[in-house]
């Protein structure tokens, strides 16, 4: 592994008192605590692989006092989530385990690729509010990105720690391959509480892959509108409907900006004690935001730009700009290809899903929804844990 990886250098805590307003927008905010950047696996898609940053930090450089300062200093009086990130967490147990113990008022996350489920205490397991697996499909999909057996000994895991998790389990796939099925993922939404995929930010979007793809959103949301006595638990299909049905829940959560909350109220703690906003921009030393041993904290660099062309989107009102790194890159920093190559398919994608929604008519769908799974809907808790956009 390589132990030179060029990162932001660190900084003492800005002098003078704490301003007025906090960088964190809101009464919410996810603290996403990367153990380790150490991991276990080697999948070939791997965002942390960009810059160097998986591998790049093993071992902590703050410790727990330090991060009990930065939380009274700048996060007292919100609504605390913790994610547990890597690298793979669970290979610092040590550090999942203090955390929760110091701080039993917070709520927890776990996003892991599911190999070490299995070694977790039962009372870690059952103060777990979610815990995303990240899984990309079937088998021999799942496999091709992460190594023979994985994925029968991740659903192996899954099942064997199902009951004592005390919240859901959630897959987390990335659709990077074209030829993803609907049965994969229709059976990945039946083995977990609920399934949310991202549109893998690679250039996997040749030839005929977009209109796959399509054809694949087509049988999910149509399934997805199929009954009315049960949800079917794709997050994305379920946020984009409650978005479209009422547009001012994104507004009033996440103050009208985009949804993988990198503007508002993501903080993304490094190994080393750096803060930034977008776990797959980490690299980028221009983007910290905050030190945990100096205890400063700033508001996020990664915010709406005039070159970003949503506002005249068709889906802005309930996609509200999706992967602000995405956009970041392609229209700030003008990587052409990029653009090309990612955003744009990306855009397309949503769009058609936008498309699609609307012809099966909501508004009517939802009139016909018992009350307890119009509440699912417009208010479940994994919303909080998930970026709710693809």
């Amino acid at each position: 592994m390589n132990h030179a990886t060029p990162v932001a250098p660190l900084r003492t805590a800005p002098t003078g008192s704490v301003p007025a307003d906090s960088p964190i927008i809101g009464g919410r905010v996810e603290l996403q605590l990367l153990t380790t950047l150490k991991c276990n696996l080697k999948c070939t898609y791997c965002s942390l692989g960009v810059g160097e940053v998986l591998g790049s930090q093993t071992e902590l450089k703050y410790d727990i006092r330090q991060l009990a300062a930065f939380v009274e200093r700048h996060l007292a009086g919100k609504e605390v989530y913790v994610t547990f990130y890597g690298g793979e967490p669970t290979l610092n147990k040590g550090m999942l385990l203090e955390v929760m113990q110091h701080f039993p008022q917070f709520r927890y996350q776990l996003q892991t690729n599911g190999t070490l489920l299995d070694k977790l205490p039962d009372w870690v397991l059952a103060r777990l509010s979610n815990v995303l697996v990240s899984i990309d499909g079937g088998e021999e999909i799942t496999d091709g990105y992460r190594g023979r057996g994985i994925w029968s000994s991740v659903m192996r895991n899954v099942n064997g720690i199902r009951d004592r998790v005390g919240g859901t389990l959630t897959a987390r796939v990335t659709w990077g391959n074209p030829q993803t099925s609907f049965e994969e993922l229709d059976g990945l939404a039946e083995s977990f509480d609920y399934l949310y995929w991202q549109f893998v930010a690679d250039e996997m979007y040749a030839g005929d892959s977009v209109e796959r793809r399509k054809a694949v959103l087509v049988q999910l949301i149509a399934k997805f509108f199929s009954r009315t006595d049960v949800l079917y638990p794709l997050v994305p299909l379920m946020g984009i409907v409650r978005n479209k049905l009422l547009p001012n829940r994104a507004v009033e959560r996440y103050a009208g900006q985009t949804q993988c909350r990198v503007s508002t109220h993501l903080l993304n703690v490094m190994p080393n004690g750096q803060i930034f906003p977008c776990p797959d921009m980490m690299y980028v030393p221009a983007m910290q935001m905050g030190e945990i041993q100096g205890n400063w904290l700033q508001a996020s660099p990664l915010q709406p730009h005039a070159d970003m062309p949503c506002a005249g989107c068709e889906a802005f009102s309930w996609c509200r700009r999706n992967c602000l790194k995405n956009l970041h890159l392609a229209y700030v920093k003008s990587d052409e290809r990029y653009r090309r190559n990612v955003v744009e398919p990306v855009c397309d994608l949503l769009r058609f899903m936008g498309r699609e929604i609307d012809r099966h008519n909501p508004q009517a769908w939802f009139a016909r929804l018992p009350l307890p799974l119009r509440q699912r809907l417009l208010d479940a808790e994994v919303y909080e844990y998930v970026e709710i956009m693809p």
